[in-house]
């Protein structure tokens, strides 16, 4: 049986960080939304440094690493936050045995379809949705001949990010504001980017208390138009009332924060959701188990 090919695009809007020494476990963990303190080699989180306010600074792929390797994680994160997740870290480090440092010799690539090769680098499953596929860190030298070699196609990211669209993944910067979002907002929840369960983290009260009340007013998600695409930040309305706005949108479907309980109100009302003349439609993603507007109690 031929096997099936593969899809690659490196990201260059990705950029990696490394933290290591004896204390990083122990370190990132009192931090981030994610534990990882006891996170095995290999392993991977979703996970995000918050402000003290709850707000997301940065959100980011952890994987921690192997000690002959040298131990710690590695951080794909956005590449226009890195220098100041770096600086950041620091900040917190103290007296901490750890070292935070930006590896721009390092490069970022998204691999869809297949498992990539193992030799190919620092490979890794998206812990967010599996049809995300793999992530890989290699070295940012030689990248792309390094994924053509592997037997990849490819592609430009625009491929991935209408992959990721369509699945109604969120990401920070297209479709919400760093610096002025709660996970909740962003479907951290949703997407396995908070452990409810572990110990103290940074923002963690305002996080545990929008979780107790089970409901966020404000949600990025997906939806659908017909025609073209609505331009990222247009307001969503339903009737007359301003209920959200726009974020990244590709062939005929589209992300957008809004509030959903006036969203609720709307529909039940019979108004429709439109965007700079555009009709939306929304689309409840199979990854979201928050209360959906239009929906019953049954279908929840």
């Amino acid at each position: 049986m031929a096997q099936k090919s593969m899809r690659a695009t490196l990201l260059s809007d990705r950029a990696v960080v490394r933290v290591s020494g004896e204390d990083a476990p122990r370190f990132l963990n009192g931090l981030v939304t994610h534990a990882v303190e006891e996170l095995p080699p290999g392993a991977v989180r979703f996970a995000a440094l918050l402000t003290p306010q709850g707000k997301i600074i940065a959100d980011f792929l952890i994987v921690a690493i192997e000690a002959e390797d040298g131990g710690g994680f590695v951080l794909d994160a956005p590449r226009a936050l890195a220098d100041d997740l770096v600086r950041r870290l620091e900040f917190y480090k103290l007296r901490a045995k750890v070292a935070v440092e930006a590896r721009p010799d390092l490069a970022v690539a998204a691999v869809l379809d297949r498992e990539p090769p193992a030799d190919l680098g620092l490979a890794f499953a998206d812990p967010r949705d599996p049809r995300l596929g793999w992530r890989v860190v290699l070295p940012a030298e030689g990248a792309k001949e390094a994924l053509t070699a592997a037997g990849a196609k490819l592609v430009d990211a625009d491929e991935w990010q209408r992959e990721r669209i369509a699945l109604g993944i969120p990401e920070g910067g297209k479709d919400f504001v760093y610096g002025d979002t709660y996970p909740h907002e962003a479907d951290m929840d949703a997407l396995g980017g908070v452990d409810f369960h572990k110990g103290c983290f940074i923002g963690q009260e305002v996080v545990s208390r929008v979780e107790r009340r089970g409901v966020a007013r404000n949600r990025v998600v997906p939806v659908a138009y017909e025609v073209a695409a609505p331009m990222p930040g247009a307001e969503v309305h339903a009737g007359a009332q301003a209920v959200g706005h726009m974020g990244s949108a590709a062939g005929g479907r589209g992300l957008a924060m809004l509030r959903l309980d006036r969203v609720a109100e709307a529909m039940r009302a019979g108004d429709k959701l439109v965007a700079g003349g555009v009709t939306l439609q929304l689309v409840k993603p199979e990854w979201a188990k928050f209360p959906f507007p239009g929906e019953t109690e049954k279908a929840r």
